[in-house]
């Protein structure tokens, strides 16, 4: 009985974590056609570690930072700058609201990810990618990967 309920606790507590996560490949299909593999000059093996060293591709992940400001989504967006959590003051330069960049169709997080890195600095606007995929061999991202 006891290994019943075991399985049955571990079991739901998988399909929790994994409902916010997003396949490695997965993610590269749907960014694949959104047309950001070569947008701004960025790959898609960027936009995948990207997503892996902000957020290990979890859609919901939220995060306080120090500032008081928060981090939302899969690209890790700040509300600081780029969308509004009505929390705090925010210059919300992507018009979006902060829980949109948590929807699993990933629509509100592309379009204001393309806004961040259309501006100045592009996707050193994220201080991780510049320390763990700037300058370095990426192509193993998409291995094993289909986007047809």
């Amino acid at each position: 009985m006891t290994g019943t309920l075991l399985m049955s606790l571990v079991s739901c507590l998988i399909a929790i974590s994994q409902a916010s996560l997003i396949n490695r490949c997965d993610l590269a299909r749907v960014l694949h056609k959104e047309d950001l593999d070569g947008f701004e000059g960025y790959s898609l093996n960027d936009w995948l570690c990207l997503a892996f060293v902000e957020s290990k591709f979890n859609i919901s992940k939220v995060n306080e930072n120090a500032d008081g400001s928060f981090d939302y989504g899969i690209f890790q967006i700040n509300s600081h700058s780029w969308c509004n959590d009505y929390q705090s003051h925010s210059e919300n330069i992507c018009h979006e609201d902060c829980q949109d960049l948590l929807s699993p169709s990933l629509l509100s997080t592309i379009s204001c990810a393309k806004k961040i890195v259309s501006g100045a600095g592009g996707m050193k606007n994220w201080v991780a990618w510049r320390l763990h995929c700037a300058g370095r061999p990426l192509s193993y991202w998409m291995t094993g990967c289909f986007l047809g």
